[in-house]
């Protein structure tokens, strides 16, 4: 097939719900001369999250490591916040005062877009209330807090979400992003980590406040939330989101397909896991998986493929060779499915 889009534009068509000419593929593995979207962290958030961690704007610490596949968490057992009734002493929002928007935009699409005419401008980082929350005060802390202290812990997001809408606003009005990124893992591999309920109640209504802004400009609105999630997405479809990102397998892939259609993207849809017979691998069978991943997801468009072999060690012979077969099926059924 012969596309006459370019690899921008078919992606943003999945983005806001139109039908693709052909599957746009993604990967986290470093194999794509140009990436689809950047996921760029906007530079007035500050670089605790490259290598070496550091601070972020609220004063929490990150780190980073090998160990960690270089990921920023907050480091562990140096909360600064112990006691939830005490955060009006402890939690202060970052001044920005003096910060030149108009040069920060300038410099920030050059630095992560190579090439506009293949990667859409996706910003994001800045409404993540429940992992922010997380850092100042640590999943079990944290989550006690949740329950134990509501009405304390909502006060406490409405002071946040007042940084965050400021982000969101200046963003929006200096950057020109195509996307907007709203990253915030409330979820395990196994299900989400407060309830559907108490989700729509303390976060959802937030996120809307940013997400308002976002739709006010016909930006497409992509949502990241790792791990079995899929009883959080109803909410958030509701409030705008278009592509959900990573859809991972753990959830109901192929019925929340059938429920939502163009409406609501997946972006993901594929895990390899290490076979018990590692490091032999059937390039065969690895390939037929890629092949039903898209038999399932990719009719009727609202399917971006993205997915990898799970594993740590991605520096590893065999897990780039398998990584290299998960790819090149994907981009050869990539323009072929919707002929």
């Amino acid at each position: 097939m012969t596309a006459h889009l370019t690899q921008k534009e078919n992606f943003l068509r999945v983005a806001r719900g139109e039908m693709p000419e052909y599957v746009p593929v993604s990967t986290f593995f470093g194999m794509e001369a140009a990436p689809l979207y950047t996921m760029a962290d906007p530079s007035i958030l500050g670089s605790f999250r490259g290598p070496g961690g550091g601070k972020d704007p609220w004063g929490v610490t990150y780190v980073t490591g090998e160990e960690i596949n270089f990921a920023a968490l907050p480091k562990p057992n140096d909360f600064i916040l112990t006691d939830i009734t005490k955060w009006r002493d402890v939690i202060k929002a970052p001044d920005y005062t003096g910060f030149d928007w108009e040069a920060a935009a300038r410099a920030d699409r050059k630095k992560y877009v190579q090439d506009p005419d293949k990667t859409a401008f996706v910003l994001g980082g800045f409404a993540d209330l429940f992992q922010q929350f997380i850092g100042f005060m640590g999943f079990t802390e944290g989550l006690c807090a949740i329950y134990e202290e509501q009405e304390e812990v909502e006060e406490l997001f409405d002071y946040m979400l007042e940084h965050s809408l400021y982000i969101t606003k200046n963003l929006l009005h200096y950057y020109k992003p195509e996307g907007y990124y709203l990253l915030d893992d409330t979820a395990s591999k196994l299900n989400p980590f407060i309830s559907p309920k108490l989700f729509e109640e303390i976060l959802v209504p937030r996120y809307k406040k940013c997400l308002d802004l976002v739709r006010d400009e016909g930006i497409p609105i992509f949502y990241h939330n790792c791990g079995r999630c899929e009883d959080l997405m109803p909410s958030m479809v509701d409030i705008g989101v278009n592509v959900w990102d990573p859809a991972q397998v753990q959830n109901d892939l192929v019925g929340m397909k059938h429920k939502y259609g163009r409406k609501l993207a997946i972006n993901g849809g594929f895990e390899y896991t290490m076979p018990s017979t590692w490091p032999v691998v059937d390039e065969e069978e690895v390939r037929q998986r890629v092949r039903d991943t898209y038999a399932q997801l990719a009719p009727d468009g609202g399917f971006i493929f993205n997915g990898m072999m799970t594993s740590l060690d991605f520096g590893n012979p065999t897990v780039q060779e398998v990584n290299g077969w998960i790819l090149d099926e994907a981009k050869k059924l990539s323009t072929t499915v919707y002929n």
